[in-house]
């Protein structure tokens, strides 16, 4: 790929202007209630229902009510809100108008800029809102699990925040590749393990097999949750993705995103983000998405997930354990099964086997549509994006440039004005090294032959 700098003009309407606080709302968002079918419920193996005080085993109880609730609006605590307002709330929309130069397409693309917070990712919005109401029952310690170190950074600076420990199983090869991630964590006062690690029993019996094992979220997930069981209530299980509560904590972007935008004047043809578990793509999404099942719009939603790790685009609606050790209630999800061999892709917030049931319900639906991309594919659109408007995704990121990319070079062939808003949910500063591989020419494709899912529960 050519490396010589763009010769356009650098005109740069960056909006930073419309970051007043009013933008921030004041409650998140619940798609549930407004589902167009009612969403399946986490069941245990032999096909019963799982209950809401089996959750609070591992999770808050405020977070438990809000993984159940049917409540379409969740207020924010005033305390949480001014966090928020601390933290650098609202984010910035950005128009990508040198992008578009670069492109030559007809398209107008807007990005919401997550990066922009103190830990550069989306993440910090949920870690937040989870260790508020940790703080307020009084728990000692939070753990968790963390991919690409995006979700342990944003849990281990909330953590601080509200005076809570934190301990952060990061996926062996991310532990490997992004070593400041971790160091980031350690500053915040984290402990930081590799995982699978010799913390935990299953840490301990997958090295056992496999001493140099690169581990998966999935794995880390498993030793979390071992961890908060053994702890007998002295310390919570917090998630960065995949559960109602997440999500619903993420829709904050949307929800400033849609006030910015109709500030300008605007409204999207297409929603655009990278899934991993789901998060950062609904938060933006589901805002808009309110629209389009209420038949006020006629967006076009597109999630993007890489070939490495194909959930939607190859996968299986079915029900499925969101961890490898089989800990967890089962989920109704797009998955490649939780035993699924995730390689070690630079994307590592992306190397999830399943995905949020909610965005599955709608992708099942058709209201959601799945494309996947290999990594070159998309760190080649990632660098155009850098060298364009200055700011370096995360490889998570630049999944959904790469789609951008796609749908506004189409545009400019056939001619149309439309609209793009898509997540850039993270910076890839702290990523460097995989931007290294690529520059020189180490960055591999990844794509599996076949996924067996044969060992998978037969549940209803």
């Amino acid at each position: 790929m050519d490396l010589t700098p763009l010769k356009k003009s650098y005109n740069l309407p960056l909006l930073r202007s419309i970051q007043k606080q009013e933008l921030v709302p004041t409650y998140f968002y619940n798609i549930v209630p407004d589902l167009p079918k009612t969403l399946p419920p986490p069941k245990l193996p032999n096909g019963e229902i799982a209950k809401p005080e089996m959750f609070e085993v591992l999770f808050t109880k405020e977070v438990v009510k809000q993984e159940f609730s049917n409540e379409r609006f969740i207020p924010i605590p005033e305390e949480l809100l001014k966090i928020y307002y601390e933290v650098g709330r609202p984010t910035p929309l950005l128009r990508a108008k040198r992008f578009e130069e670069a492109i030559g397409t007809t398209a107008k693309i807007y990005y919401k800029f997550e990066g922009a917070l103190p830990t550069g990712s989306h993440k910090l919005n949920t870690a937040a809102a989870q260790a508020y109401y940790a703080s307020k029952e009084n728990v000692n310690m939070l753990v968790t699990e963390t991919g690409a170190g995006q979700w342990g950074s944003a849990l281990s600076l909330a953590g601080l925040l509200f005076g809570i420990k934190v301990r952060v199983y990061m996926t062996r090869s991310s532990y490997i590749q992004k070593p400041y991630r971790k160091i980031l964590m350690q500053l915040y006062g984290a402990e930081v393990f590799p995982s699978p690690s010799d913390q935990t029993e299953f840490g301990r019996k997958l090295l056992s097999v496999e001493p140099d094992h690169p581990g998966s979220l999935g794995i880390a997930i498993s030793e979390a949750i071992e961890t908060v069981i053994k702890s007998k209530g002295n310390a919570k299980y917090s998630l960065g993705s995949v559960l109602n509560h997440v999500l619903l904590h993420q829709t904050i972007i949307g929800l400033e995103a849609l006030k910015q935008m109709e500030y300008l004047g605007e409204y999207p043809n297409y929603v655009i983000g990278a899934i991993g578990g789901g998060s950062s793509y609904s938060g933006l999404a589901y805002p808009f998405m309110e629209h389009k099942l209420k038949n006020k719009s006629d967006i076009t939603f597109i999630a993007v997930e890489p070939k490495a790790i194909p959930s939607i685009t190859k996968g299986v609606y079915t029900y499925d354990y969101g961890d490898t050790a089989e800990l967890t209630p089962l989920l109704k999800m797009y998955t490649v099964g939780h035993k699924f061999r995730t390689p070690p892709i630079h994307a590592g917030g992306l190397r999830y086997h399943g995905k949020a049931p909610s965005l599955c319900l709608l992708a099942e639906l058709g209201y959601v549509k799945a494309i996947s991309y290999h990594q070159t594919d998309v760190f080649n659109a990632a660098v155009l994006f850098a060298k364009s408007e200055g700011l370096i995704p995360a490889p998570e990121s630049a999944h959904a440039i790469k789609a951008v990319l796609d749908i506004a070079r189409e545009a400019a062939r056939k001619g149309e004005n439309i609209t793009i808003l898509f997540n850039m949910s993270g910076h890839g500063l702290l990523d460097l090294s995989a931007y290294d591989d690529y520059l020189s020419g180490k960055l591999k494709d990844y794509e599996p032959e076949n996924i067996d899912l044969s060992y998978l529960p037969k549940i209803d």
